[in-house]
């Protein structure tokens, strides 16, 4: 479906909604929470009665989480309606990123599907999949502009940090001039935007950069890969009392070393494997690399999950790299 056809198609379903249920996906960042929020209340003040949620509960969220506006509309997962007439999904590439919350694509009567990820199948009833938006806060705001009606503070702060987060704060290549401009339209709504910025980039604890240097001593440097890469241990979470869901910006350190094109952070899981993030400085498509692993991504941010060792693991990265080439677009 053609993304016009398809922003006609949900604002016209939003439109005349009286409840709508929203999720994202699991572990959520900024973009999926923040498209999420920002979508629940823009629809909460018109009169629509929302409720979100993630797969992951409210106790576990990252503390950022409390700095977005819309959280009053947040419920555990299981106290979402069970069969939902209009559900919308947010920033998530596949069912799987839905992870216990799945279950409601198909007993939704009507599912709206947003997304900015490439691999994206598709598996809602209306798809508004666009791989060239820089975040589904984007798209968000698209629709926002096509159903109408003021943007409100709490809109723009939402979607705000879905965009200045997948952007790199502006920095990666996807910041293109149309992505500022609507970065200005939204600054231009009374958000608190050093207080969000600060949320988002700048509220670690002393624990947490003693588990960062823990984890700088641990970088090693794959030359034939072109790789830059460390780890994490569940050890080194709990001797530190660290939130797994403080670690999620540790990758972007290590994306700093200029000497390999390709950087990744593997992290031990409760339940065994690791977790691999990737960046690419720009010469990788890391989404091919994760792809191989069935994870997914974007060009220069993937990520999957191994169940080898952290022996076996970085092998198989190391080997993979070895075989994916340079973007030829």
């Amino acid at each position: 479906m053609a993304i016009p056809d398809a922003l006609e198609q949900a604002a016209e379903v939003l439109d005349g909604a009286t409840e709508v249920t929203l999720v994202c996906h699991v572990s959520p960042d900024p973009d999926a929470m923040g498209s999420m929020l920002g979508l629940a209340s823009f629809l909460a003040h018109r009169g629509v009665a929302v409720t979100a949620a993630s797969p992951t509960p409210p106790d576990e969220l990252p503390r950022w989480v409390e700095a977005l506006p819309g959280g009053e509309h947040l419920v555990a997962p299981g106290d979402l309606p069970k069969q939902p007439a209009i559900l919308v999904t947010l920033d998530a590439a596949d069912l799987n990123r839905l992870d216990g919350l799945s279950f409601l694509v198909e007993r939704a009567g009507t599912v709206i599907c947003i997304d900015h990820h490439r691999t994206n199948p598709g598996f809602g009833t209306i798809n508004l999949i666009d791989p060239d938006a820089s975040a589904t806060a984007e798209l968000v705001f698209r629709l926002i502009e096509r159903m109408g009606g003021d943007l409100t503070p709490d809109v723009a702060a939402c979607l705000y940090a879905g965009m200045v987060t997948d952007t790199g704060r502006f920095q990666f290549e996807n910041a293109s001039p149309e992505v500022l401009r609507i970065a200005a339209r939204l600054r231009e709504e009374a958000f608190d935007h050093a207080r969000l910025a600060q949320a988002l980039y700048a509220d670690g604890s002393v624990p947490y950069l003693h588990l960062l240097g823990r984890l700088l001593d641990r970088v090693a440097l794959v030359p034939e890969a072109n790789l830059v890469w460390t780890y994490l241990l569940r050890t080194d979470l709990e001797s530190g009392d660290v939130a797994i869901n403080e670690t999620d910006d540790l990758i972007d350190v290590v994306r700093t070393a200029r000497e390999a094109d390709v950087a990744a952070v593997l992290k031990e899981q409760v339940a065994g494997g690791f977790k691999v993030s990737l960046r690419s400085r720009g010469d990788t498509d890391v989404s091919a690399v994760a792809g191989r692993f069935g994870g997914g991504g974007h060009r220069l941010a993937a990520g999957y999950t191994s169940k080898g060792s952290l022996e076996q693991s970085a092998k198989a990265l190391v080997e993979a790299l070895g075989t994916v080439g340079s973007p030829t677009s």
